[in-house]
């Protein structure tokens, strides 16, 4: 049997990334987005130290990985200890996205996906939403794909027209778009509300859940409504950008209606 190269984890693609302690020092002080901090595990140099608590005050994760795994990511093979996963695109706030939507003299229609971190569905999701005509996504800062070559490849360039807004904590997004007016959505595989006979008009969000476990407790009970797809096959749930089109979808069709009245 011949051997294989195995493709390297999701979340490190060789894609967007700027190795080596002065390149990565430069970056931070240079304000560059960037996703998530991989840093050697173990590694007690001071200047790599330094590094991870730059990153650490700009809110940017910071990784402890195998060495060898960093070897691994590497493109250069010569990361000395620290890989920065870069974003390919600027992220806005929470008020820009709110703000879009007002410039286009639109209710608010607005995605935001809790901890999605297969960074192939979040891809697929902005690729709807742009399509589906949403004003913004918003994403979490940790345990969650964001940004990165791989989800611009598979949104298929969408994300170069979706604002993105990556925030600290998702509960304080969602009470952000509340006080805006915004009335928030859950898609919950037990949720109340049948999609089909929800009204979806008017200023809302969509929360998407993770792919494993669905939306967080907290996540889920800051929702105004949990909505439910209904499923008519022994499979109990879907992937979740196939939720995601979906209820989006719906949403389309509910405020097309809405327009042509």
């Amino acid at each position: 049997m011949r051997n294989e190269r195995v493709k390297p984890e999701p979340e490190i693609q060789n894609e967007g990334y700027i190795e080596g302690r002065n390149a990565v020092l430069e970056a931070l002080k240079a304000g560059r987005p960037i996703d998530k901090l991989f840093v050697a595990k173990g590694d007690t140099d001071g200047s790599l130290s330094r590094i991870a608590a730059m990153a650490k005050k700009a809110g940017i994760p910071v990784v402890d990985i195998d060495r060898r795994k960093l070897d691994t990511m590497s493109v250069t093979g010569a990361h000395q200890g620290v890989i920065a996963a870069c974003a390919v695109r600027e992220y806005v706030s929470v008020e820009d996205i709110l703000n879009t939507a007002k410039e286009k003299r639109e209710d608010p229609f607005i995605i935001v996906c809790d901890e999605i971190s297969d960074p192939h569905n979040l891809g697929a999701i902005i690729r709807t939403a742009e399509a589906a005509g949403v004003h913004g996504i918003i994403i979490p800062k940790r345990r969650s794909a964001g940004a990165t070559a791989t989800v611009a490849k598979t949104s298929a360039g969408a994300i170069e027209y979706v604002p993105i807004a990556k925030v600290p904590n998702i509960v304080s997004a969602l009470d952000e778009l509340k006080k805006a007016g915004v009335w928030i959505y859950g898609t919950s595989a037990d949720g109340q509300n049948d999609l089909w006979e929800t009204d979806l008009r008017g200023p809302i969000a969509l929360v998407i859940g993770s792919e494993g476990d669905g939306m967080s407790r907290l996540v889920s009970e800051n929702c105004d409504f949990k909505l439910s797809i209904p499923m008519k096959g022994s499979i109990s749930s879907l992937n979740a950008s196939c939720s995601a089109a979906i209820v989006i979808y719906e949403a389309v069709r509910q405020r097309s209606k809405l327009n042509k009245g």
